[in-house]
């Protein structure tokens, strides 16, 4: 039986990433350290470590464990807490990539299991090219986030090349769906998704007209698992092993507060606050290269893949009130 290990593998997208695995016949390993992911999203059948991506403990795991295949999605994802602390953006985004990906060269086995890597394909191109971005496109990122997650897919192509390792990189675009965080730093769709239920105003930032690339999370779960296991060309350029995973539609703010609240039944509001400053105003990737190359294409649409949310969302809902309540009972 063939073997894989999600790193994140109990967060938003890496359970759904081990559930397709699950579901191909995997031995499926997760490492998380539920800094972010939730017990409940790991089925019984994955074998779970609780590991921080920068201990020596998880570089032991993937030295001394022969995975065919390493999904590498634990991260630091807040745009927001990388520009306040840029420094635990990147001990967690590179320097816990490094740690994986040398333990792995150490093993000896670098050229026999495939790394996939999650990247970004909306801060990693920044505001200096016309969307829809292309892999090739020039790279200059505008936050500590991007600057992270480029300069880990540099050190992949390194390893690629001078060490001769399998290496794959995953760009994605705004994902959402099933599991995904409503409350804190969570995706707009998550976000609204709370808001409705609660009965709130959806809060749009400027006129809403700012836009971006929303793919379902079933559709990048698919997408994932099939760079892990589809031909790739050779590693040449930083950009030959690198894969957009999104819908190549633009859709603004002002459109998916529509399409919900469609999806939802709901009349409630929306607000507008003044606009972020720095906000990306355009962002939509082309995943031509997936379709050509790994035979990939979302198969969800963006009303489709909102309905399936909003109904996960409003199948767990939990009043304010009640929420409330329980939580004034506790200990103080």
């Amino acid at each position: 039986m063939p073997s894989v290990l999600v790193t994140g593998g109990a967060g938003f997208i890496g359970s759904h990433v081990a559930d397709v695995f699950l579901s191909r016949d995997y031995a499926v390993h997760v490492v998380d350290n539920f800094s972010s992911g939730r017990r409940e999203n790991v089925d019984p059948r994955v074998r779970l470590h609780e590991l921080d991506i920068r201990s020596p403990e998880a570089a032991r795991l993937v030295a001394e464990t022969p995975f065919d295949i390493i999904v590498h999605l634990a991260a630091q994802i807040d745009v927001r807490k990388s520009v306040a602390d840029p420094v635990m953006d990147a001990t967690i985004n590179i320097c816990g990539t490094l740690n994986l990906i040398e333990a792995l060269r150490q093993s000896g086995r670098g050229q026999r299991t495939r790394f996939v890597f999650s990247s970004t394909g909306g801060a990693l191109y920044g505001d200096f090219v016309d969307p829809p971005n292309v892999e090739n496109y020039p790279k200059d990122p505008e936050s500590p986030y991007g600057i992270a997650k480029l300069s880990a897919e540099y050190y992949l192509a390194y390893y690629a090349r001078v060490h001769g390792m399998d290496t794959v990189a995953v760009r994605f675009a705004n994902v959402y769906g099933p599991r995904q965080d409503p409350h804190g730093e969570a995706g707009v769709v998550a976000i609204f998704c709370g808001r409705i239920l609660d009965g709130r105003p959806l809060s749009v930032f400027g006129d809403g007209g700012q836009t971006r690339d929303y793919v379902f999370v079933g559709d990048v779960a698919e997408a994932t698992v099939t760079a892990a296991t589809h031909s790739v060309p050779r590693p040449e350029r930083l950009d030959a092993r690198a894969f957009n995973v999104g819908t190549g539609v633009e859709t603004s703010v002002t459109e998916l507060a529509r399409l919900l609240r469609r999806v939802a039944r709901s009349e409630v509001t929306v607000e507008h606050l003044p606009k972020r400053p720095g906000e990306q105003q355009r962002s939509v990737v082309s995943i031509a290269k997936a379709g050509s190359l790994l035979g990939w294409r979302p198969r969800y649409s963006l009303e489709e893949g909102l309905s399936r949310t909003f109904n996960w969302f409003a199948e767990r809902h939990t009043p304010n009130r009640e929420r409330a309540a329980a939580g004034s009972g506790g200990q103080r």
